[in-house]
């Protein structure tokens, strides 16, 4: 089956009646190391059928709370990034204008950039962006939309919050040091500080866009990403924080990319699979969608 978990009852997965929206984003044209994140979406749709609707740690059924329906992937493959960024907006405001919740699989990250450009409509909000990368590269072989540019893209429209961090050039620590718009909590940090997830809700607006780079997770944990690095968090650290902030923000939406899917190991994809339905049952048991 091609929707999110496999949904059975179309009262559950039905466009028309469901408030959640999975719009897969295969993009694929900066990856700089390992390629095959355009194939994230796909691959993590079809493991999701495997994750079971009950959720033992909420004790609900996510699904039935709202519908989850899944989009048609954006045909956008074919463009150069610029144009990708422009379709990209363009989509996820149609689907803003239609009331829907919109999560957005990758595809590489520099996706994030279009789909935040459409959530201007909230008025002011920050982007929390989960990642072991500072992605804060003004040009990056040769593009200012490279994947590795995410943040600083973002940035110069939103204020930005990372966290996760642990891989930075020297060019990215002097912005770093120059900005007001982008605050970092790497992973030096947040391993030794045990009130970690409270100081960065304290750094978020009250509204939030939530990007999560696989890569913000330990490659031990999960080894399909395209830019692997050692020493990152564990699943109860992500789902710690974003349970908080389902708590204490509003979630205007949020993306999951970078996974890129290995060859006879489906644990990467099941892990992305099961955090974006935990991270809608938060979202839903809070009152957030």
């Amino acid at each position: 089956m091609n929707n999110f978990l496999g949904i059975r009852e179309k009262k559950y997965c039905d466009f028309e009646k469901s408030k959640i929206v999975i719009l897969p984003v295969p993009y694929e044209k900066t990856t700089t190391y390992i390629k095959g994140t355009q194939y994230g979406p796909a691959a993590i749709i079809k493991a999701s059928v495997q994750v079971e609707h009950y959720d033992d740690q909420l004790n609900q059924e996510t699904y039935k709370m709202a519908g989850i329906a899944t989009a048609k992937p954006i045909k956008i493959n074919h463009l150069s990034s610029q144009g990708m960024i422009q379709k990209a907006e363009k989509e996820v405001l149609r689907l803003l204008s239609l009331d829907k919740f919109v999560v957005c699989l990758g595809g590489e990250h520099s996706i994030t950039v279009g789909i935040v450009n459409a959530y201007r409509k909230f008025g002011n909000f920050t982007v929390l962006q989960l990642d072991a990368h500072y992605d804060l590269q003004n040009k990056y072989h040769g593009s200012e939309y490279n994947h590795g540019c995410v943040a600083r893209r973002i940035s110069e429209k939103f204020p930005v919050v990372l966290a996760g961090t642990r891989s930075l050039s020297k060019d990215e620590a002097e912005f770093l040091k120059k900005t007001k718009q982008v605050t970092n909590f790497s992973n030096h940090t947040i391993f030794s500080d045990k009130d970690w997830i409270k100081k960065i809700i304290d750094f978020l607006s009250e509204k939030v866009y939530v990007s999560i780079d696989m890569d913000v997770f330990d490659p031990a944990f999960v080894p399909g990403v395209g830019t692997p690095e050692p020493g990152g968090l564990s699943w109860f650290d992500v789902i710690n924080l974003l349970e908080e902030i389902a708590k204490r923000k509003k979630v205007i939406g949020f993306d999951v990319v970078e996974l890129k899917p290995e060859k006879n190991n489906i644990r990467s994809e099941f892990f992305a699979a099961k955090l974006i339905y935990r991270f809608l049952g938060y979202l839903l048991k809070h009152e957030n969608i």
